[in-house]
């Protein structure tokens, strides 16, 4: 393969987030705007928390809108490709986004012993089914050039009691991260996986953001000395999203602080 047959790097002008209306999706979203980049956001129930979010990003002077996504379920992926196709046109006059950021999703705490397989089946399909068939429904919509971003997580370094369904579920997103980058190479498409470590936000029902026993146990593992913040990990987005890392493909890149190093 030559070189002068894979397209030049695409500057970031338009990215899609799933699960933008809160917790790392919002910020994401956020900071992406704050960087001049404009943004379509997916939520899937929280419509006014999605609205407050295109507000902020549009008070900042980009562009911003809000669709629905139930990313875990096959009939709300085919219904968003039209209406993301539909707002690309109304609001951009364009027909196609500059990088796709997989944050969507939700957890289960549970032990190996007591998962039942509707709870295994539902981390596969929000975190791992769904992002690849969303990837597959977008591969047109996506612009050559462009950006391919999987929010994993730290569990699939380190084990914690109660996590296995989720870290599965997102190992097989680092594994599918790597196969994109192989297969869209030839688009100058570039895929890395980020894995956010403990962050304080609302997931697991805020677990490390409200308990303080909890977040100092955290912060005595990691060398940094403290819990994440939304803010660490948006900020890492848009650098993963920006040009001076274009030439990082296929990577997973880990935002803990150093947790269990």
């Amino acid at each position: 393969m030559n070189d002068r047959s894979i397209p030049a790097p695409t500057p970031v002008s338009l990215a899609l987030v799933t699960g933008g209306s809160r917790g790392l999706g919002r910020e994401m979203a956020l900071q992406l705007a704050a960087r001049g980049i404009d943004i379509i956001l997916t939520y899937r129930s929280q419509a006014a928390a999605a609205a407050e979010v295109v507000a902020a990003i549009r008070g900042q002077g980009r562009r911003a809108v809000a669709l629905p996504l139930a990313v875990g379920q096959g009939a709300s992926l085919d219904a968003f490709v039209p209406a993301l196709r539909e707002a690309l046109h109304e609001h951009w006059r364009r027909e196609h986004v500059d990088a796709l950021v997989n944050n969507g999703g939700n957890g289960v705490h549970a032990s190996i012993a007591t998962t039942t397989e509707a709870q295994f089946a539902q981390m596969l399909a929000v975190h791992l089914t769904g992002p690849f068939f969303l990837t597959q429904r977008l591969l047109p919509l996506l612009a050559d050039g462009g950006r391919i971003l999987n929010v994993s997580s730290g569990l699939t370094r380190f084990s914690l009691p109660g996590y296995a369904a989720y870290a599965a579920a997102k190992g097989g997103v680092e594994v599918l991260t790597r196969y994109l980058a192989v297969e869209l190479g030839s688009r100058g498409i570039t895929v890395n996986t980020l894995a956010p470590g403990a962050i304080a936000t609302d997931f697991g029902g805020g677990a490390v953001r409200d308990n303080p026993t909890l977040a100092a146990m955290i912060a005595g593992q990691t060398a940094l000395g403290r819990v994440g913040q939304a803010p660490d990990i948006g900020g890492a987005v848009a650098w993963l999203l920006a040009p001076e890392s274009r030439w990082i493909n296929g990577q997973r890149i880990e935002a803990s602080g150093g947790i269990h190093l």
